[in-house]
């Protein structure tokens, strides 16, 4: 008996393969400092635990296939601040983004069909492509220019006539890499002189680090039959685990279509959209305070990084991710000796090698990605942790 060809070519994410190890060292009694994933600690708004509780319905029913009218409402509401204008059945409510991602691909791509991705990239990009048949077409992105991708000459190199789409996260996962209006304007343009849907993740909308603007790309009317935004509450409000995100487009004929798909999957549950609703009709003040917590920690981990002899990064300017060049020639290798053998009082540390993050064989190998979503002093220590490590990794004659 067989498992599908689709399913023998995908790879094991490389952010959680490593947890069953990480969980033994610390069944042992040593505290790893988890920089490798990016799940925040700061607080679930309150407003979600209460609308939830406050839920008094007598039978949890289905829910519309589109979402919670309320939920919808909330959300075109909170586009309204990007003068955008939608309407609710250009809101399909999805079981986090990954499900909105996984819906897009199955309702536009046949199979062959290529994506245009900056690599490197978030790696279960190549898992919802490859289960769809798709193919990933990388753009190569590289540490010294601050993984920068929208350049038109880098992207008409990747086009053929098998492209379908050109897939963006902005501000970026794993490089925090953000994109101006400038940049913006030349994938638009770009998409429009291939006639290639525009699929825009924008989940860290809110992480724009100084002074930066929050954009999206539904605010270039020139593009909006094409672009298909990716919302999500799991990053913005801390609260992963109510997988709730959105797909917005105002393709109208294809939001028809994409229907097909949700309709089989039935619905989102009800009691995360009732949350996820109370948080949409936040005041956005609250992000305030929550962006000036995350631009601090990554200041500080940024110049922690910078201390470390041989570590190659530019600062990011947003999201809560930098990706950087190690002094190493496998990163991966060094993940295996920080969790096995290198301990520093009885503590060690744990980041997400990024040779997966990249579909360009032989690329990534001496990179990783650290996600600065601990406190300031924790991001400290982590980094610490990593110095001391590489120093040890080489004294035992590693390269």
């Amino acid at each position: 008996m067989r498992v599908s060809d689709r399913v023998l070519a995908m790879q094991n994410s490389p952010i959680r393969k490593f947890n069953p190890i990480a969980a033994e060292v610390k069944a042992q009694g040593t505290k790893i400092y988890h920089l490798n994933i990016g799940q925040p600690d700061i607080e679930t708004p309150s407003v979600f635990w209460e609308a939830v509780k406050g839920f008094d319905q007598k039978v949890l029913a289905y829910a519309d296939s589109y979402g919670l009218p309320e939920l919808q409402d909330a959300i075109i509401d909170y586009f309204k601040r990007f003068d955008m204008n939608l309407k609710r059945n250009h809101v399909l409510i999805t079981n986090g983004g990954s499900e909105a991602l996984t819906l897009v691909f199955l309702s536009l791509l046949n199979p062959g069909d290529e994506v245009i991705v900056a690599e490197p990239y978030y790696t279960n990009y190549l898992t919802f492509i490859q289960a769809a048949d798709g193919v990933v077409k990388p753009v190569t992105t590289y540490a010294e220019e601050g993984y920068k991708y929208a350049i038109k000459e880098r992207l008409e190199k990747v086009v053929t006539d098998k492209t379908k789409m050109i897939s963006i996260v902005n501000p970026g996962n794993p490089t925090g890499c953000i994109l101006s209006r400038e940049d913006m304007k030349v994938i638009c343009d770009f998409a429009k002189e291939h006639d290639l849907w525009i699929l825009a993740d924008e989940v860290y909308r809110e992480f724009a680090y100084d002074g930066r603007e929050m954009t999206s790309f539904g605010q270039y009317p020139d593009v909006e039959d094409r672009v298909i935004i990716i919302d999500s509450v799991s990053k913005r409000y801390s609260a992963c685990g109510a997988r709730v995100g959105c797909l917005v487009c105002k393709n109208e004929e294809y939001m028809a279509e994409v229907m097909k798909i949700a309709m089989g999957r039935l619905c989102v549950p009800t009691l995360d959209m009732v949350g996820a609703t109370a948080m949409y009709k936040m005041d956005p003040s609250f992000f305030n305070e929550v962006k000036k917590e995350y631009e601090h920690r990554r200041d500080v981990t940024y110049d922690a990084l910078k201390k470390i002899p041989g570590v190659v990064c530019e600062k990011p300017g947003g999201a809560f991710y930098i990706a950087c060049k190690l002094p190493v020639e496998n990163a991966e290798d060094l993940l295996m000796f920080l969790l096995k053998e290198f301990r520093d009082n009885n503590e060690t540390v744990m980041y997400a090698p990024m040779e997966g993050f990249y579909a360009t064989p032989g690329l990534g190998k001496n990179e990783l990605r650290i996600a600065y979503i601990l406190n300031a002093d924790d991001m400290k220590r982590g980094v610490e942790l990593l110095g001391k490590g590489i120093e040890a990794y080489k004294a035992a004659g590693h390269k």
